[in-house]
């Protein structure tokens, strides 16, 4: 798991200092933890993914955001002690949406994971945004070329597994697919 900065503890407001050492930092509890650089694999993914639900949400209601851009997970505005940044994110709710970021839980959230991000992936965000209510979280792994899709159902996530030759439809968007062979052609 990632280096945490210190042991100190803070909110969205005490962020004004945790990059200014160059280094950008979500926090999970108050607990600021560092974000590595993300690779050229995840670059190209991250973008392939944007672009794909960007094109089936022109017109519609819901606006799908990327990195960086804050999510103030428990909607407790600058107090809040949960600040993430995943990748591609959708907000259906246009009053989440403030100059900021978005101040509550996102109705998708796409987390595209690396050996030093893993972790925090799959255990401490997955728990996060489930206690958040987010309705889909995907964990997309450059390295197999599968991505966990876990929806929310019955009070907990229902996982399920893609390879790199499917089509993933996207729960919350009636009609909306991911083609994983775009996503992880060339990478």
């Amino acid at each position: 798991m990632e280096a945490v900065r210190d042991n100190k503890y803070y909110t969205y407001a005490d962020c004004a200092d945790c990059g200014e050492d160059g280094v950008r930092y979500e926090l999970i509890d108050g607990a600021a933890y560092t974000m590595p650089a993300p690779s050229t694999a995840h670059n190209r993914i991250c973008r392939r993914l944007l672009r794909q639900i960007e094109d089936f949400l022109e017109g519609k209601p819901c606006e799908v955001f990327n990195a960086p851009y804050d999510v103030r997970l428990n909607a407790a505005g600058d107090e809040d002690d949960t600040v993430i940044r995943p990748d591609p994110l959708v907000v259906c709710d246009k009053s989440k949406i403030d100059a900021k970021g978005c101040n509550g839980a996102p109705d998708m959230v796409i987390e595209i994971s690396s050996p030093s991000t893993a972790g925090r992936d799959f255990i401490l965000k997955y728990q996060k945004y489930l206690k958040a209510g987010v309705r889909e979280y995907w964990i997309v792994d450059p390295g197999t070329k599968m991505v966990q899709v876990n929806i929310f159902e019955g009070g907990g996530y229902a996982p399920r597994a893609y390879t790199a030759a499917d089509n993933v439809p996207v729960g919350i968007l009636e009609g909306c697919a991911v083609n994983l062979p775009d996503v992880f052609s060339s990478i």
